[in-house]
C-alpha cells in the first residue's frame, strides 16, 4: 500500500479507501466484517461511512454501515491505526426519508447527528467529519444544470462551519471535510475558516470516474491551489465501468439490478462510452475496472480512491489496481474516447 499526506493536516492516508455504504443492505455484518479484515491487512487504513448509510436509505436500516464499523472496531481494538471518516447529511433530496426531524446543518442538528455516530462508532472521536452535502439548492448527485432560485437559506455556511467548530473545540472531530461540492461552496469554506479564525476543510469527496470528469473544470484548480485534495467516490460508476451491465444485462444481486433509483449510468450515450473504456482495456488486456481506479489514482488532486464492493473477490481484485500503471499509450487512448464521450453521465 501507498500512503499519501493530506495538506493541511496531519492525516497519513491510504491512496485506496474502503467505503461502506453497502454495509446493512446488500452486505451482512459479517461480510462487512470480512471486507474490513482483507482491506486493513491489505495495507488501507481510511474508512469512510456516514450516518445515512446504508444506501439506498431506508428508516429501517439508517445507521446500520456505522453500527457494523463501530462492532469491528470494538473487536478490532487498533483505534489509532484507523483513519475514520464520517458525514452528516443534509437537507432531505427527493424521497428519502428524514434521519431527523429538522434536517438542517445548524448546531442542534450537527451536534445530535455526530454524538449518534459516535455511539454507533463506539468512539469518542472521528477523525474526518464530512458534511455530505450543502444546504442549499445547488449541482449534485447527478445535477449539471444550475437553476436560479430565490431560495432563503435556513442554515449559511457560516454557521454549519461554526457548528462544526464546536465540535472540533470540544476534541470529536480532528478535521474537516465537505462532500458533493461546487467550486464556490469550497471557496466559500475556505474564505469564512481563513476569516473567522475558524477550521479550515481539507477534503472533498466528490465523484469522479472516467465517465464523470467534471471535477476537472473548477474544482481541480481548486486543489492545486488551495491544497482542497480529493477523496474520489463512485470511481466505477455503480461498477458499470466493469462493463457488467453492457447490453441490458442484470446481473443477479448487483446494485443496478437490485435498486431502480440508480440511474445516472444507464442512458444509451453513457452505455456507448462504458463499451469504449471496456474495448480498450481488452486490447491492453487489462481488467475493465482496474484499468478504470488506475486512472483515477494517478490523477494529482487525489489524495484517496474509495473502493466500493458488495463481495469480497470484488474488494480483492479492486485493491490489486493499486500496482496498474497505465503508460502514454493507454492514457493517450483514453483522452481520444473522453474527447468524444466528454460528459456521458453527470
Amino acid at each position: 500500500m501507498y500512503y499519501h499526506r493530506i495538506p493541511h493536516s496531519s492525516l497519513e492516508v491510504s491512496v485506496l479507501g474502503l467505503g461502506t455504504m453497502t454495509f446493512g443492505e446488500q452486505n451482512t455484518e459479517a461480510q462487512a466484517h470480512e471486507q474490513l479484515d482483507h482491506a486493513v491487512a491489505a495495507g488501507v487504513n481510511l474508512i469512510d461511512t456516514a450516518e445515512m448509510y446504508p444506501v439506498p436509505p431506508r428508516p429501517e436500516t439508517q445507521g446500520l454501515t456505522e453500527t457494523y464499523i463501530g462492532n469491528w472496531l470494538h473487536r478490532h481494538g487498533q483505534r489509532e491505526k484507523i483513519i475514520l471518516a464520517t458525514k452528516v447529511t443534509g437537507p432531505s433530496r427527493g424521497n428519502d426519508a428524514s434521519i431527523r426531524p429538522q434536517q438542517i446543518l445548524d448546531r442542534k442538528n450537527i451536534r445530535k447527528a455526530l454524538d449518534d455516530s459516535l455511539q454507533r462508532l463506539q468512539t469518542d472521536y472521528v477523525d474526518l467529519y464530512q458534511v455530505h452535502w450543502p444546504q442549499r439548492a445547488t449541482n449534485c448527485f447527478g445535477q449539471l444544470n444550475y437553476r436560479y432560485t430565490d431560495e432563503k437559506l435556513a442554515v449559511t455556511i457560516l454557521e454549519t462551519l461554526e457548528a462544526l467548530n464546536e465540535q472540533v473545540r470540544a476534541g470529536k472531530i480532528r478535521y474537516l471535510g465537505i462532500s458533493n461540492e461546487t467550486p464556490w461552496g469550497a471557496m466559500r469554506y475556505l474564505q469564512l475558516a481563513e476569516k473567522h479564525d475558524l477550521p479550515r476543510i481539507v477534503t472533498v469527496q466528490n465523484p469522479y470516474s472516467l465517465l464523470n470528469r467534471s471535477f476537472e473544470v473548477g474544482m481541480a484548480e481548486i486543489s492545486q491551489f488551495e491544497g482542497l485534495e480529493l477523496l474520489a467516490y463512485s470511481s466505477l460508476a455503480f461498477g458499470t465501468l466493469t462493463g457488467k451491465y453492457l447490453n441490458g444485462a442484470k446481473p443477479a444481486g448487483a446494485r443496478n439490478t437490485l435498486f431502480s433509483r440508480f440511474t445516472r449510468y444507464s442512458s444509451p450515450h453513457t452505455q456507448r462510452a462504458i463499451a469504449e473504456y471496456v474495448a480498450l482495456a481488452g486490447r491492453f488486456g487489462l481488467d475493465p475496472a482496474q484499468m478504470a481506479l488506475a486512472f483515477v489514482r494517478r490523477q494529482p488532486f487525489v489524495a484517496s480512491t474509495l473502493l466500493g464492493a458488495t463481495t469480497l473477490d470484488q474488494l480483492k481484485s479492486n485493491l490489486a489496481s493499486l500496482t496498474l500503471r497505465l503508460d502514454d499509450e493507454i492514457i493517450d487512448a483514453l483522452e481520444e474516447i473522453h474527447q468524444r464521450f466528454t460528459f456521458p453521465a453527470p
